[in-house]
């Protein structure tokens, strides 16, 4: 099987996490086939495993990094996650000088180096000429929230080189019906926007919400306070940054459910950065409701995740689905991996109904790949 080529913007928890994942999945992975791996939402993605993903371009900022081998940069200051692969393997590409645009929060300088981001003093590379010249195939974007010029720029790069973009930020690209288009028409698929985590705060939420809709029960009002201590909750302390990042979470969980309810009565998103939580994400979730005969009913509930490895644990997933839609010449958007990985996709759908059809596109994905003819059972259009 041919490897899946990528190029990651934002060597951070998050990049550093994904890579430590693709490593400890290396090996089980290709003699469990069909089995149930802890840690893993699909081991096997159309003959696609962990493995088959091989980092060939990387950009950051920080002059503890840039320069760097990125086998090395991952472990260096800001990042702070859990090292739960001790022999990653040497070398790897060296990391590049990206643009900064809006990639840092003005507030950051005020905090100490080991917690805050400290740009080189180098000039950007030409992240074109970059993705071009690697091979890359996919771009995994994980520019700090907020990032909006940045993702951006690194947007219009995919596209004037073919490159798919996994945008796991809440920047709108796969959501935006301009930018949707855009990819559309350049025949690249994409998958976004804005990653859940693999059992994080929204998707808890969302299934909760969920449930007591299904169950005839009335969401009155809700709220979910997070806090941590990484780079990405220091970040969002800037209020300014976090506009779309609270549209996303809240319309992750609002779409789930049959009924309205006044956006007074919801509140969700990040609420505080507490530097010991490093990596540890903590959620406190509470739902009021209205049941059988206007009686209530109420849902206090506490979680707590490494916040950066439950995210690799869907974009390595993700990345694998955009690579089948490469495989088959799809474009644009790909709706059922970005309603099932993504909080803000261009079309939510119920987590089971998404799962499913990922399913079909995996038998479909198979049924191409043996008579190259396309098949008309899928959502899909796979050319024949």
């Amino acid at each position: 099987m041919d490897k899946i080529r990528i190029a990651i913007s934002g060597v951070g928890n998050c990049c550093s996490a994904l890579l430590q994942g693709i490593e400890y999945y290396r090996d089980g992975a290709p003699g469990a086939r069909g089995e149930f791996i802890s840690g893993l939402i699909t081991p096997d993605i159309g003959g696609y495993l962990p493995g088959s993903i091989e980092v060939v371009a990387a950009f950051d900022i920080d002059r503890r990094k840039v320069g760097r081998s990125l086998y090395e940069a991952i472990f260096s200051a800001p990042n702070c996650t859990k090292r739960f692969v001790e022999n990653m393997p040497p070398g790897g590409p060296i990391v590049l000088m990206g643009p900064i645009l809006d990639g840092i929060a003005p507030h950051m300088s005020d905090y100490p180096d080991d917690r805050t981001f400290l740009p080189a003093d180098e000039k950007p590379c030409d992240v074109e000429q970059v993705l071009r010249e690697s091979g890359a195939e996919i771009l995994v974007n994980y520019l700090p929230v907020g990032s909006e010029k940045a993702t951006r720029h690194y947007a219009e790069a995919c596209l004037r080189t073919g490159v798919s973009i996994v945008n796991c930020v809440p920047v709108f690209i796969a959501s935006d019906k301009a930018w949707a288009r855009r990819f559309q028409n350049a025949g690249i698929p994409i998958i976004g926007d804005d990653v859940k985590s693999q059992l994080g705060a929204t998707i808890v939420h969302r299934e909760l919400a969920r449930l007591f809709s299904e169950r005839g029960i009335r969401l009155l009002r809700t709220y979910q306070l997070n806090t941590g201590g990484n780079t990405d909750f220091l970040n969002m302390l800037n209020r300014s940054r976090l506009e779309s990042k609270k549209i996303s979470k809240t319309e992750a969980v609002v779409s789930a459910l049959s009924h309205e309810i006044e956006i007074d009565d919801v509140h969700i998103g990040p609420s505080d950065y507490v530097p010991w939580q490093k990596d540890n994400k903590l959620c406190f979730m509470r739902i009021e409701g209205e049941g059988f005969g206007g009686l209530p009913i109420e849902v206090e509930l506490r979680l707590s995740v490494t916040d950066s490895p439950n995210s690799a644990g869907v974009v390595i997933d993700a990345i694998r689905y955009c690579r089948l839609g490469r495989d088959t010449g799809l474009s644009g958007p790909l709706n059922a991996p970005s309603a099932y990985f993504m909080k803000h996709p261009p079309e939510q759908y119920p987590e089971d109904s998404a799962r499913r059809d990922l399913e079909e596109f995996i038998a479909d994905y198979k049924a191409w790949k043996k008579t190259r003819s396309a098949s008309p059972t899928s959502r899909y259009t796979f050319p024949a």
